[in-house]
């Protein structure tokens, strides 16, 4: 099957390369935000081919993958007036939590006519999807395996844009806890906040590895891969209990609440404790592997595409 897509999200997009099908990425000289092309930080497939806009109306695409409400328009004119959803099959993946009142949370792509995948359970809940079909594909990530030593007596976060989008990665809450804790902020634009800028994936992961926790902050956004990430490490993890953390984790497997005061002190009991963030990690890796693992994730995508494009 060849499959056009925006690269849109890194981890997301390396894990849905790896299906064995025909990818083409837009790519623009600026490689922008509508032309990234190829990862050149995540290791992708050679079956992953990077075209400029000009070449894809004589491609014969058989489904067109959309992520971003103007990604329609952009599609139908690279594509020579070809209309995803009219005359290409199309699939619209919708890897946020809505954003505002929750009674206006209408999704963009609900009256364009073609099936709209969610991530998690919690965004299909709150989005508003009118009529349009509706499924839920939970994330599946390349094991980065197991690589945790937790020879740092350190913390480990991960949030992207920390500082423009403030309290949404709890930010705030990071940073309060960095007062009085040794943690280690990445991502990009970290660096603006006095931590560690975008890394290379598999540094990223070796860095995380090395502290002995990995705290996940977020008060509304999706499941973070990078959590996923954490756990697939080894790692031992505490996260709020917000959005689809309390599905995703059970309580057997990492400290998931709400309190600040009950993060701060599972941090210090894991960082004080190498043995007990040692036997967390190694559970939080199970079933992160089991739940979130690459296979599950290209197997359940195989059945909707077979769904959607007629063999």
């Amino acid at each position: 099957m060849r499959i056009l897509l925006w690269h849109v999200h890194g981890s997301w997009t390396t894990g849905f390369v790896h299906g064995g099908h025909d990818y083409v990425v837009p790519v623009l000289p600026d490689r922008g935000p509508d032309g990234v092309g190829r990862a050149r930080t995540y290791a992708w497939p050679d079956e992953v081919r990077e075209l400029p806009p000009e070449a894809l109306a004589d491609e014969p695409f058989d489904l067109v993958l959309l992520q971003r409400p103007h990604e329609l328009e952009l599609a139908t004119e690279w594509l020579g007036g070809r209309r995803p959803g009219r005359d290409v099959p199309a699939v619209y993946v919708e890897h946020n939590a809505p954003q505002g009142r929750i009674a206006e949370l209408v999704h963009p792509a609900r009256d364009w006519g073609v099936p709209i995948v969610h991530v998690t359970h919690f965004n299909r809940l709150m989005w508003d999807c009118g009529t349009a079909p509706t499924h839920v594909i939970e994330h599946g990530i390349v094991d980065p395996g197991h690589r945790y030593t937790g020879e740092l007596a350190r913390v480990a976060a991960v949030a992207n844009e920390a500082r423009r989008r403030g309290r949404v990665t709890g930010t705030d809450l990071i940073l309060d806890l960095r007062e009085r804790l040794p943690l280690d902020l990445f991502g990009i634009d970290a660096e603006s906040l006095g931590g560690v800028g975008d890394l290379p994936h598999a540094d990223l992961h070796r860095e995380m590895a090395r502290r002995r926790v990995y705290v996940h902050l977020n008060r509304w956004t999706s499941l973070g891969l990078s959590l996923l990430e954490a756990m697939q490490l080894g790692m031992p993890v505490v996260a709020l209990s917000t959005t689809e953390a309390p599905e995703a984790i059970p309580a057997d497997v990492a400290t998931v609440t709400n309190r600040p005061d009950v993060i701060e002190a599972t941090v210090r009991e894991l960082l004080a404790d190498p043995d007990l963030a040692r036997e967390r990690g190694a559970r939080a890796r199970a079933h992160a592997l089991e739940r979130f693992g690459l296979d599950r994730f290209l197997v359940d995508w195989d059945a909707l595409l077979a769904d959607l494009v007629p063999a």
